[in-house]
């Protein structure tokens, strides 16, 4: 009988399509099971991530039985997705990356380049998402995006309470005194996420609301002209710190 290391020197292009295959398989349920899925896709396509781990590894597993038996055979190489063995190559070590690092959610920097402060307010949220019937103090930054997106007349929201979460921002377009309390939306993956924000008028320094930092906002809506248009701004009357969410993206 062949020993293990006479078996690998024969079919090493079969062991690293297997070692690829495992390494993947590893990475989908590792990011499943550390709860940091929802950092890089959809909740949605949370069950064909984790189907997609089990099916990889299973194919591992299969190949690992037949290589061992010394018999690859044609179904190994049916099976087996990858192209030439410099793919594999590729495929493991990418993978051992992302095994090695922790996926971070996206922060300011990444919503400044994303273009938050091109406008006071961003209206790319679809319409028939919009819940006509949520009163604004229950209202999540997404909700009032997506109200505004609606009915775009600012004065409508005039004196309405609001109670939102976010991140803080400093856009460069607007005064100290100013802030944008910002989230991302992710339709997808992490690739295509982009970032909402809401203008807050503070009655003090935006330096002792550090960029990055998750608060609570609680204050009324009014009209102000930022950037000579007229916006809607939060003028706030509570700020209060909070943790990181699990998840920070908006749906």
């Amino acid at each position: 009988m062949k020993s293990l290391r006479t078996l690998f020197r024969q079919q090493w292009p079969d062991w690293l399509d297997t070692i690829a295959f495992t390494a993947w398989g590893i990475l989908f349920l590792r990011y499943w099971i550390s709860g940091r899925l929802g950092l890089l896709i959809h909740p949605n396509y949370f069950g064909l991530s984790i189907a997609a781990g089990v099916v990889l590894l299973g194919i591992a597993g299969l190949n690992s039985w037949r290589l061992l038996r010394g018999k690859p055979g044609p179904t190994v190489r049916h099976i087996t997705l990858f192209p030439p063995r410099m793919m594999a190559i590729v495929l493991i070590v990418s993978a051992l990356v992302g095994l090695g690092i922790t996926p971070r959610p996206f922060a300011s920097e990444t919503a400044i380049q994303r273009g938050l402060q091109d406008a006071s307010i961003v209206t790319r949220v679809k319409p028939q998402s919009f819940s006509a019937g949520k009163p604004p103090q229950d209202r999540s930054l997404i909700d009032w995006i997506r109200t505004v997106d609606v009915y775009p007349e600012p004065e409508a929201y005039q004196g309405q309470p609001v109670n939102i979460e976010g991140f803080a921002v400093h856009p460069e377009n607007l005064q100290d005194q100013y802030l944008t309390l910002t989230r991302f939306v992710i339709t997808c993956c992490a690739a295509d996420v982009y970032p909402i924000g809401l203008p807050v008028k503070l009655s003090e320094s935006r330096q002792r609301y550090p960029q990055d930092q998750w608060f609570r906002v609680q204050g009324k809506m009014q009209t102000e002209m930022l950037n000579n248009q007229r916006s809607l701004v939060v003028q706030a009357q509570n700020i209060t710190p909070i943790p990181e969410p699990k998840n920070p993206y908006e749906y």
